[in-house]
């Protein structure tokens, strides 16, 4: 217990001594978790994004003509769940169609009351119970009598995932590149208290102290540059993502008919994330510079 508290006091001396270079480490562990910060939160969204449309990905709806009685639907219904693949159909009335958009539209549902009369067609939804069938499906249904249009999301779904993964890829190469940068600066830092700590460290090595009880004060030292940094950036994070959620939240709820990832959520991961990308900079960029002085 007294050699935890001894590198613990000597990690925060070292941090105080070299005060500019470890605010110029902890800037740069800022910034760097900030950037990654923004790549988490496109990356969250989308994935929302994607998954919100995917629940229509497993169902067509097929939009029916006016004149379409309720028995013709029920025909339809019939021939539907003949085809290969299908699930299940039933009919939507046009009363139906709108209550989900007002559940779906929230407090912006009010804007609906200004239509003087509800647009939306009666509908048949069906549900594919294999995705492999559904062009076909799609296809099959566009055929039959009293069909207006088809609307089935599949080619949507498939550019949003390409999208997704696209910005995953992008996140991560970013991410290896800023962590390494980052490495790089601690490691800077902390070398500089060891060139200033040369001598001490060769009378240490010298009476006898092992490598780890040379080498803790700064494992600390970088640790601690990490934890302060990680913590900036989680506060940081949260209140920009609240603005941008006030700024910008109802607009994409109106216009996707999804909301945004809660900051609740993303302040409580960030926090872990950044908590572990933080220690895990500090540690590699004080143990690399160490190196060179214990043989390591």
């Amino acid at each position: 217990m007294r050699r935890f508290f001894y590198t613990l006091k000597q990690a925060f001396l070292q941090v105080l001594r070299n005060r500019a270079m470890s605010v110029a480490s902890i800037f740069a562990i800022t910034a760097m978790l900030l950037i990654l910060s923004i790549f988490f939160i496109l990356v969250i969204n989308v994935n929302t994004a994607a998954q919100t449309i995917q629940q229509d990905y497993d169902s067509i709806e097929i939009y029916l003509e006016d004149d379409v009685t309720k028995e013709q639907a029920n025909d339809i219904i019939m021939q539907v769940k003949e085809e290969k693949g299908v699930e299940d159909a039933y009919y939507k009335s046009k009363e139906a169609a709108m209550e989900n958009f007002r559940n779906r539209w929230g407090d912006n549902a009010y804007l609906l009351d200004s239509l003087n009369e509800n647009p939306l067609p009666n509908s048949v939804v069906v549900m594919i119970g294999d995705l492999n069938y559904g062009d076909q499906i799609a296809k099959a249904c566009s055929q039959y009598d009293g069909v207006e249009d088809v609307k089935y999301y599949k080619d949507t779904v498939d550019k949003l995932l390409k999208m997704t993964h696209f910005v995953q890829l992008a996140a991560i190469i970013v991410m290896i590149f800023l962590i390494i940068v980052s490495i790089v600066v601690v490691s800077n830092t902390i070398k500089l208290t060891v060139f200033n700590r040369a001598g001490e460290i060769s009378i240490m090595k010298y009476v006898g102290a092992t490598n780890w009880f040379i080498r803790g004060p700064f494992l600390a030292e970088g640790i601690i540059i990490g934890i302060i940094s990680a913590g900036i950036s989680v506060g940081i994070s949260a209140l920009l993502y609240q603005k941008i959620i006030d700024v910008i939240g109802a607009q994409v709820f109106s216009v996707l008919s999804m909301p945004m990832v809660p900051v609740g959520f993303l302040t409580y991961n960030f926090a872990w994330i950044f908590l572990a990308l933080g220690i895990s900079i500090g540690a590699c960029g004080s143990i690399i510079s160490m190196r060179k002085f214990l043989d390591a």
